[in-house]
């Protein structure tokens, strides 16, 4: 294709020439000074649109991985200790009531512990996190109870609700 046979919708040739128009009738210092406009818009916009987006993305991507690479231990550390509690043997379901209830009396007066069946039900009232914590380890590794529901809310002075625990469901005594 030649140039003469390309052609601009009637509407736009009648811009641009206004446009040449308005170009030729400025002085030069004004040129200039629209040049200058221009390349700054055009860098600004640059760099808004591709610079920007890309270094912040750039300044945060070390830490990104950090964090990644966190949760990734973490994740390989449950896998490992899930599968070593796969090998372990069960617990008859006396000896898993036996590992709750002394769970619970360390708890004191800030839990109350309940057995239906297989299932276990923790009562708090204004349990310390670290308590709780204690108390979910020990029925996790002594009891071989998994939870398997929970509705707790925290307050200043600790953990309220109740937790609902499954034992393993070995061999009874």
């Amino acid at each position: 294709m030649s140039a003469a046979r390309l052609t601009l919708p009637p509407a736009l040739a009648q811009r641009r020439t206004q446009l040449q128009q308005y170009w030729r009738t400025r002085a030069p210092r004004e040129r200039l000074a629209l040049t200058l406009m221009a390349v700054v818009l055009v860098v600004a916009l640059a760099w808004l649109l591709f610079v920007q987006p890309a270094w912040s993305s750039l300044r945060q991507t070390p830490q990104q991985i950090d964090q990644l690479d966190a949760q990734l231990q973490q994740m390989q550390r449950l896998a490992a200790e899930a599968q070593a509690l796969r090998g372990v043997a069960a617990v008859s379901t006396a000896q898993a009531t036996a590992a709750l209830r002394a769970a619970t009396e360390r708890l004191g007066d800030k839990g109350r512990l309940s057995l239906l069946g297989d299932r276990a039900t923790l009562t708090l009232n204004g349990a310390p996190p670290e308590a709780l914590r204690g108390w979910l380890i020990e029925a996790r590794s002594a009891a071989r109870a998994r939870p398997v529901e929970a509705q707790l809310t925290r307050a200043g002075n600790g953990y309220s609700g109740s937790l609902v625990v499954q034992l393993s469901g070995g061999a009874t005594p």
